[in-house]
């Protein structure tokens, strides 16, 4: 049986640059379709902003057809503005992806530097070095929020790839027996 192909589209959120990346799924190989950033510093009004983002992100929808959406979720900083202008962000993207028939899939940084690096505290230049070996990618972009974006993306992949990805694990038979109470016989 042949494996289909499909688009996953990751995004990282952000009032002064959103970063998305986009790759093809063939079997268990992935390959780079687009990244890029939306530059938001130019325009001065915040509602401006998360209308381009909104817009953005549904054209990608439209472009590419994704099957998947997935976006970095939020970490909690000490600047409460700039956390409720970054949750805006976010909400807007994820509903273009909902309005465009997606499921959304939200993951922390530290997943995504988990997923692609193997090390959750690995630094924007480290995740841009394993994605390039990942995904053949010639040069470095300009900004490295698409390649935060595309780790996300990534991350996707390699979460969907793995069946034991959403399973937790139990910490000894007391608590693995409370998760799974089918699994006891009298």
């Amino acid at each position: 049986m042949a494996n289909k192909s499909k688009i996953i589209l990751g995004i990282d959120p952000g009032t002064l640059v959103m970063g998305y990346g986009l790759i093809l799924i063939e079997g268990k190989k992935a390959r780079l379709l687009e990244m890029d950033v939306l530059k938001l510093s130019k325009f001065k009004d915040h509602y401006e902003r998360l209308q381009l983002i909104h817009t953005r992100v549904q054209e990608l929808i439209q472009e590419h057809k994704p099957s998947s959406f997935a976006i970095e979720a939020p970490f909690f900083g000490k600047n409460v503005q700039s956390m409720l202008k970054l949750g805006r962000a976010q909400g807007v993207a994820i509903a273009a992806a909902i309005q465009g028939g997606l499921a959304v899939t939200e993951y922390s940084p530290k997943k995504v530097k988990q997923s692609v690096t193997g090390n959750g505290n690995a630094d924007k230049e480290q995740v841009w070095l394993m994605l390039q070996r990942i995904l053949s990618i010639p040069e470095r972009p300009d900004y490295l929020d698409a390649t935060d974006a595309l780790a996300v993306a990534v991350c996707h992949f390699y979460q969907e790839a793995n069946p034991l990805a959403g399973i937790s694990k139990a910490k000894g038979w007391d608590q693995f027996l409370q998760q799974h109470p089918e699994r006891i016989t009298r």
